[in-house]
């Protein structure tokens, strides 16, 4: 049985799965989350790394309320909004960029919509329509949606994966920018350890499925000192103590 429930607007977001199964169409039940403990900082960046299949996208759909069929406990606080960025940008193709934003903030004035549209380098984009959007201008659009409602919580599932390291490169700083100007909890999914270190606050490391918690890594410099050599001599070290983890990236 799981309990969703507030916990106060100064509270720390607190996730305990005991159990979350998958039943396939025969039936077969495939155990994806299995005593998962873990407490979330406000107004901090928590990045989740883990094997492909382990549970970390289910993770993610359960602490936004999409996935209530488990065992445990969800504590966010009370009338928090929540925001999300999904793997793929998920844009209404019928309705231009500035609908879509307006869809989950609709008490958003025109202005303060124009200066997000602005800070993530899509003022031009709002009249157009999906379709005639790149990867990456969809992906800006995306990220404009998922701050738009000032969200006590934001979730971003692998957000740059499948663009060229340049693209996702100036995501990741357009992420941080607009992150720090909007400051807010956030949890994001990553399968890449250098995007991890150059966003993390709190650095969490998960098991093969069933998931759990294997490490939490907090990273104490702030992400804007953050530069390429400091990135690799974080990850050499972080290869060392988690090879398990980090062999592969």
């Amino acid at each position: 049985m799981n309990d969703v429930r507030p916990a106060g607007a100064t509270s720390r977001f607190e996730i305990r799965i005991e159990d979350k199964t998958h039943v396939g169409a025969d039936g077969t039940r495939i155990p994806a989350i299995r005593d998962l403990v873990l407490e979330v900082q406000p107004q901090s960046m928590t990045v989740l790394m883990g094997p492909s299949g382990c549970g970390k996208t289910t993770l993610l759909r359960i602490v936004a309320g999409l996935d209530d069929r488990f065992t445990g406990k969800v504590h966010v606080p009370d009338n928090a909004r929540i925001g999300v960025m999904f793997q793929e940008p998920r844009l209404l193709p019928w309705r231009t960029v500035r609908q879509n934003i307006q869809l989950v903030a609709e008490d958003m004035s025109n202005a303060e919509l124009d200066r997000l549209a602005s800070a993530v380098g899509i003022a031009d984009m709002l009249p157009r329509y999906p379709q005639e959007l790149s990867l990456g201008l969809a992906r800006r659009v995306a990220l404009a949606r998922a701050f738009a409602p000032r969200p006590d919580l934001l979730l971003l599932d692998e957000p740059f994966v499948s663009l060229d390291e340049r693209t996702a490169d100036r995501l990741r700083h357009l992420l941080l920018e607009v992150w720090s100007a909007r400051p807010t909890t956030a949890i994001l999914v990553t399968h890449n350890p250098r995007e991890a270190i150059m966003l993390a606050d709190q650095l969490v490391l998960l098991a093969p499925r069933p998931t759990h918690v294997v490490a939490v890594v907090p990273i104490t410099m702030p992400q804007g000192e953050r530069d390429a050599a400091v990135v690799e001599e974080i990850y050499a070290d972080l290869l060392k103590r988690h090879p398990a983890n980090f062999a592969t990236g």
